[in-house]
């Protein structure tokens, strides 16, 4: 199927029809304003490209999920941005198009970003098809891994029927996986007291990302936590964020945070000092400003924001 660049039409749409009605627009600010309602327009104008059909209706004609979806892995292929009126239209094939979707995810040569999409997708179709799927990529996954990050929120969008298998596959997972799959199970009770246990054993290695972990903890909302989290605050070494992150945990679990001081040497503590600084002083309300104030507003030489000449 041909790959139209619907976002390439658009922008020569946009700069006729703003040339067209310059005189409605003061600056560039009131176009950007307007934009929603231009592309609006552009989705319910016939265009010649289309052979006279209108851009928001052109996928309607087509309702065969496997020609949808293998278009959509074209568009990624040939590096086409794809069209959102593609992509709502597969979503409301609903089930045949989430059968579909889930064997796209199977072909390990479908492109990453296909990959990504698709997950998206399932999750508008609020689909637990691929949901044993989804944690076996946890089980090997690296620690950083946009499509595993997904699959984990996707986890999380199934609700209690996915506690199970995860609890299940914990014990099988590396432990970038066993952080992610206890990361969504801390939304939920632990009964089995396995994800505490982890969750523990994981925030007192060597490398851990004890800011993560510890919200984690905070959130499972189980006390056994506090001593582990305490410690850890208590320790001279803790950058200020992680800090942060181990005392906020701590005051969920209704416990007492040691008080620690920070200053300009711990590089975490400087730049968010740095970001608290006011960029200007403030000015007493009845105080006249200098003009040759360092801290005066800057003067534009004219205009600001025009966009057509």
């Amino acid at each position: 199927m041909k790959c139209i660049d619907f976002d390439k039409a658009f922008s020569m749409f946009a700069m006729k029809y703003f040339k067209d009605h310059a005189k409605d627009y003061k600056n560039y600010d009131a176009m950007e304003a307007a934009m929603p309602e231009v592309y609006d327009i552009f989705l319910d104008t016939p265009a010649d490209f289309l052979a006279h059909q209108k851009p928001g209706e052109y996928f309607d004609a087509w309702d065969d999920a496997k020609t949808l979806i293998d278009w959509m892995e074209d568009y990624f292929k040939q590096r086409v941005p794809v069209p959102d009126m593609l992509l709502n239209r597969i979503v409301k094939l609903g089930a045949p198009a989430e059968k579909r979707l889930v064997s796209m995810l199977k072909k390990e040569r479908t492109p990453q970003e296909a990959r990504m999409t698709a997950v998206s997708l399932l999750q508008e179709l609020v689909s637990t098809e691929p949901m044993e799927m989804y944690i076996d990529w946890q089980k090997t996954r690296d620690v950083d891994d946009e499509l595993c990050d997904a699959a984990a929120e996707s986890l999380a969008q199934m609700g209690t029927m996915a506690i199970e298998p995860m609890l299940k596959a914990l014990p099988e997972c590396n432990d970038a996986g066993c952080e992610a799959l206890c990361g969504v199970l801390s939304y939920y009770p632990d009964e089995s007291g396995e994800v505490l246990k982890n969750l523990l054993r994981l925030i007192r290695k060597d490398d851990a990302n004890i800011a993560v972990l510890a919200g984690y903890l905070g959130r499972l909302g189980d006390e056994g936590a506090l001593e582990t989290l305490i410690d850890l605050a208590l320790d001279t070494d803790q950058s200020y964020l992680n800090y942060i992150e181990l005392r906020s945990a701590i005051e969920m679990l209704g416990g007492d945070a040691p008080e620690r001081d920070f200053d300009e040497s711990d590089p975490e503590y400087e730049a968010m000092a740095r970001m608290q600084l006011p960029f200007r002083k403030e000015v007493e309300e009845d105080e006249e400003e200098d003009p040759d104030s360092p801290n005066a507003p800057e003067i534009p030489d004219g205009p600001m924001g025009d966009y057509l000449q």
